[in-house]
């Protein structure tokens, strides 16, 4: 029917869950719970990280990084998915869906390179402690950081463009947000050169940053199998496997929603796999990384002891 240059009066309709009437309401209020504990768990892990200085760490400085990711990409999509699921409104304007995809792309991708940097500095710390503090130099964390962000924006930069220049055929879009897979569906032409173009962008964005973390865990528990001491032993174990759990819910639903021909993506099963890198992730990776990690809580126990002592 046109494409993303026709006219900007025209706008989507999103479809959401409006399939599961049933659903909506309990998905509305579990969606709200998960949002607010996001919004709430991420920021307090970016004010902790801030102001303690013993969280002036490698570590902290990439994890708040992580914790900013999450509170960006889950506001680009839970908001408009929460009034879609209310009833008010399941239209989107062409140029909003446009900003949607983009920004979601940008900052997911940014986040994918982010957990590199995050499993690089584990490395450091298990695997050459004698030397982590002058591997891990402020001038490279940055470096790290100002990549994959750069990196990030790119690689949001081409796939956008590439959907921009589809004739899509529509304008109903079945899913919570505007999403990647479901322009592809919705082209009136033969999407084949493109699909190519992107499987390779993502591969890079994807693959490529599993592979490296998945190597660089594998050296790790290398290096803590040699540990004499159960106590150390523990504590690596339960530092890393965090990180581990972060990253195996993020790039499972990512990998598998982004590395599958679209002739085989099902949008049914889309909205569902979905909602777990856009909500539950965000979630939990607070949660996994406070509950498991004593510095973050006796920063958190001292952050409150200071406000009810100043009360």
């Amino acid at each position: 029917m046109g494409n993303f240059n026709t006219s900007s009066q025209e706008s989507f309709i999103l479809v959401g869950f409006s399939d599961w009437p049933q659903l909506q309401v309990f998905l509305f209020v579990i969606i709200l719970i998960f949002y607010s504990l996001t919004i709430f768990g991420n920021t307090t892990i970016i004010i902790l990280a801030r102001l303690d200085l013993r969280l002036h760490k490698p570590m902290y400085f990439f994890l708040s990084h992580l914790s900013f990711l999450d509170l960006c990409y889950t506001t680009s999509t839970v908001p408009q998915l929460l009034i879609n699921l209310y009833g008010l409104d399941r239209t989107i304007s062409y140029g909003g869906c446009v900003a949607q995809l983009f920004i979601f792309l940008a900052l997911a991708s940014t986040e994918c390179l982010i957990l590199v940097a995050m499993a690089f500095d584990r490395y450091a710390a298990v695997c050459h402690p004698l030397h982590y503090t002058s591997i891990m130099h402020p001038i490279l964390c940055r470096a790290l950081a100002i990549s994959s962000w750069v990196g990030g924006l790119v690689n949001s930069l081409i796939q956008t463009g590439l959907v921009m220049a589809m004739r899509l055929c529509g304008h109903q879009i079945n899913h919570f947000f505007c999403e990647m897979p479901i322009f592809l569906k919705l082209a009136c032409e033969d999407t084949g050169g493109t699909e190519v173009k992107m499987f390779v962008a993502r591969t890079i964005v994807l693959v490529c940053p599993a592979v490296l973390i998945l190597g660089s865990y594998v050296h790790i528990a290398k290096a803590v199998l040699k540990v004499k001491s159960m106590a150390g032993r523990r504590k690596a174990f339960g530092t890393c496997g965090s990180h581990l759990m972060v990253v195996s819910l993020f790039y499972g639903s990512g990998i598998y929603t982004y590395l599958q021909p679209v002739h085989k993506y099902s949008e049914s099963k889309g909205k569902f796999v979905a909602l777990f890198y856009t909500i539950v992730t965000p979630m939990f990776n607070p949660l996994i990384y406070t509950l498991r990690n004593k510095e973050v809580k006796g920063a958190l126990w001292k952050m409150l002891g200071r406000g009810t002592d100043s009360g």
